[in-house]
Order: structure tokens, then sequence, then C-alpha cells
């Protein structure tokens, strides 16, 4: 029997870098909402995807209403956020059925390609953890700061080994819910970061260049501009 395929947005923030009135994830881009643009890619790319949204609590009616007044009939658990972006995933899991395929992704991120997702939970089919990444192509600076200035530590790093880490990041469910119960560490930036640790494979494959999180004003622009884009080039 195929497993149930499920999806984890995770837009429990608040957007402080942004500079926003609402989060950002509520922001409209190219007259829809970005979490909407985001959710929509996932059920362009598995038409029966189980959707978990977190979302801030002080925003979960602000959400429920706009997808009454909009039509959205996207069938969603709403979850409330928790302190990190770790408790609002463990959060999530909570709902996400045993034995299932389970995506974890930023609600930001709205401009991943379904061919993408599709690629990614095939994967997942065979292996516990699968990453998005791609290669950094700036020079990479390893910096502190001492009394207000940015000062070198002396540390050369090799670029080319050096890669970022995107979402969705697709796991089977069970693996990603046992590494969930570990206690919470500062360093779990991402859930392969808890998967790892747990002791979990992790599998790479290539990313999207313009798989772009949406945190500051200039992503706003440049989502628009590829957005404008690809509407030009159909």
């Amino acid at each position: 029997m195929e497993e149930k395929k499920c999806l984890i947005v995770s837009a429990g923030g608040t957007g402080t870098r942004m500079g926003t009135v609402i989060p950002k994830q509520f922001l409209v881009l190219d007259g829809i909402p970005i979490l909407r643009r985001t959710i929509e890619a996932f059920l362009r790319a598995i038409p029966d995807i189980q959707v978990i949204t977190v979302l801030p609590e002080g925003h979960m009616d602000y959400w429920r209403a706009y997808c009454r007044k909009e039509n959205f009939l996207c069938p969603q658990r709403l979850v409330k956020g928790g302190f990190t972006r770790f408790h609002s995933v463990k959060n999530a899991l909570a709902y996400v059925p045993e034995g299932a395929i389970v995506a974890v992704h930023d609600g930001v991120r709205p401009l991943i390609t379904p061919g993408k997702i599709r690629e990614l939970f095939q994967a997942a089919e065979k292996a516990p953890a699968v990453i998005p990444v791609l290669p950094v192509t700036d020079t990479l600076k390893l910096l502190e700061r001492r009394e207000g200035k940015l000062v070198s530590e002396g540390v050369q790093l090799d670029r080319s080994r050096v890669y970022g880490a995107q979402t969705p990041q697709v796991f089977q469910a069970d693996s990603l819910k046992a590494a969930y119960g570990q206690q919470f560490d500062t360093l779990f930036t991402d859930d392969a970061s808890v998967a790892e640790r747990y002791g979990i494979p992790l599998t790479f494959i290539e990313g999207e260049r313009f798989n772009l999180k949406i945190t500051t004003p200039e992503d706003l622009v440049l989502a628009r501009a590829i957005i404008d884009s690809s509407l030009r080039s159909e």
C-alpha cells in the first residue's frame, strides 16, 4: 500500500526582519498571499497531500477568515506555533500518521516547483531523510563581533565543500518523530540537523536556485521579479 503523504508548513514566525505589520507569510505576492502560494505548489504536485499548517496563535483566525473569504478550500489542520521552529514542528508531527512520508517546508518558500516536490517524495520512499541543497557560490568568511566590529577568526573555509540546505526536507515520518523526541538544542536550525543528531542518515539531492526563503523586503522584490519573468515566458 502506498504511504500517506503529508506536508508540515512551518509558518509560525512573526517575521520581524520584513518590517511589516503582518507576518511575512501573509504578504501578497502577485495578488496571492505567500502562504497560499506555498501550499498550492504542493497541491499541484500531490493533490491528495495532507496539509498541516503551523501558524502564530494570534493569526490563526486571520488565516481561517482569509480561506473562507477567498474560497481557498484546501483541507488543512492548523497547529499553534511553538517557542522555536523545533517546537513548532514537534507540535505538528503529533498529527502525522504512522508510516507516512512527511515534508517539512518553510511557509515563505513559495517558488518551489511541483517537479522538485515529487522528486523529493520519490527519493524518500527509499531513504529515511532527503534534503535539497545548493552549492555556496560566495567566498566565505568566518567572523565574530568584537566591540561592535566584525573581526576575522583567521579560518579559511573551502567553498567547494559548503552547501546551503533548503526545504522541503522530506522524511519517513516514524524516523522524524523519533528524532524529535530528543531534547531541544539551539544547534537544531532545521529538521536535517535534528535527524542527523539522532543518527538518521541523510540523502542529499540538488535543490533549486529560485527556491528562495522570503525573509527581507529585498527577497520579496526578487520573488516578484521571478514570478513576472515566469509569466512572460509562458
